[in-house]
């Protein structure tokens, strides 16, 4: 297999020089792409920098006698991410993987995100013991902590780098995973409608479909989308739309103002509940900001913590997500539990709200077009047979298997 190897030669020739070796000791071969700008390459890259500075809408010279460091990471990103999708869709490349600062991680990881998912990544980065989602996206890249600057050759580095190319060998080298011939579906999870996703899971996978369960975690919501999107998914059980009330209140799992977009745009069928439309979140308590410090606060660990939509928020919610169905070009079905929206909801629990439920719940019936189905239950979001009506309604409007979208 061929590995492409992205750094850059002006100032870290000498490490991508020897993991360069390291890999070809294994037995695969190696594409170099050089994203250096400011000085000539330590050796001569099978990708040089001025062509990755025209796959970028510009040229090596331009960004040299400009000299604005911002313009040029934006525009080598830009470049890199081209050439290694071309790479990539023309087989010449099989992986990545990355060395580099925090200039370097970003045009690194910028190609990365531009492969499909479940192309092997490695990222060796100063940066990685840090926030890395703007690198990560919601890509599977593997981020490495480089331990020390990336600026020379030294007993640890040596050790870094040497663990970064067997860990990407090791990912080339595993036996090929067949590939699946079921119909696939997307879902979405919180821990606190884990009970009800796991049904609705079960019972489509017993109808011969396979499920792909997204965390709602801000980057879940997105990684769903951009696969609704690409093309990937036949039909969505979006039990837990949790993240627009980060969205709407401020808090840290938003997913962006394009959640619940994919499915209607795509015009497959979906069905949607509003699984956790009860808490926003945040880190650990000390870092709920200083406006939400007296609402209703529940400290689910040690690193999470939520907080109680009000009524007033819940009344948003509900005309956020009838607007976003409303759009929706294939059929789309709502279903309420009437009895509680999340684990913390029910009677009894910290977060039962009759009021703010019954506020979410009004805003969705005065909202929601005639062509989207609101479908009403006694039960709360954990029953089986709310999960079972879930299921029955996603198994009824997805079309013929074989007409159905299918795994690669």
């Amino acid at each position: 297999m061929t590995v492409l190897l992205i750094g850059t030669l002006d100032t870290k020739g000498d490490e991508l020089a020897w993991v360069r070796g390291l890999i070809e000791a294994r037995g695969h071969s190696v594409r170099v792409l050089d994203a250096g700008v400011l000085g000539e390459p330590a050796f001569a890259p099978d990708l040089p920098a001025c062509d990755v500075a025209e796959a970028g809408g510009s040229t090596l010279a331009a960004l040299r006698s400009r000299g604005d460091r911002g313009v040029a990471l934006d525009v080598m990103a830009r470049g890199a991410a081209a050439l290694a999708a071309r790479e990539h869709n023309d087989g010449r490349v099989a992986a990545v993987l990355g060395i580099g600062g925090s200039c370097g991680t970003a045009i690194a990881t910028s190609a990365m995100r531009a492969l499909p998912v479940g192309v092997p990544r490695v990222m060796v980065s100063t940066v990685a013991s840090g926030p890395v989602g703007s690198y990560v996206g919601e890509t599977d890249i593997t981020m490495m902590y480089s331990v020390v600057d990336i600026a020379g050759l030294n007993r640890i580095s040596r050790r870094i780098l040497s663990n970064a190319a067997g860990a990407l060998c090791g990912m080339i080298e595993q036996p090929g995973l067949p590939d699946g011939d079921r119909t696939l579906l997307a879902a979405t999870m919180f821990g606190v409608t884990t009970p009800c996703v796991e049904r609705v899971r079960h019972r489509l996978e017993a109808g011969g479909y396979e499920v792909l369960v997204f965390h709602a975690t801000g980057s879940g919501g997105r990684a769903m989308e951009g696969l609704i999107r690409a093309g990937f998914i036949a039909g969505v059980a979006d039990v837990t739309t949790t993240e627009w009330c980060d969205e709407l209140v401020g808090g840290i799992l938003s997913a962006g103002p394009e959640r619940l977009g994919a499915a209607g745009a795509m015009g497959i069928p979906q069905v949607v509940s509003v699984g956790a439309l009860d808490m926003v979140n945040f880190g650990p308590r000390a870092t709920v900001p200083d406006r939400f410090r007296d609402r209703l606060l529940h400290v689910h660990n040690p690193s999470v913590t939520l907080m109680r939509t009000t009524a007033a928020e819940c009344t948003q919610l509900g005309q956020i997500i009838a607007a976003r169905l409303n759009a929706a070009n294939g059929p789309t079905t709502i279903l309420l539990p009437l009895r509680g929206v999340s684990a913390l909801d029910g009677e009894g629990q910290p977060f039962h709200d009759a009021e703010a439920d019954a506020a979410l719940f009004e805003a969705l019936r005065r909202s929601v077009g005639p062509a989207v189905s609101l479908i009403e239950l006694d039960l709360h979001i954990n029953d089986p047979a709310f999960a079972d009506a879930i299921a029955d309604r996603l198994l009824a409007t997805l079309p013929e298997q074989d007409d159905a979208v299918h795994t690669a």
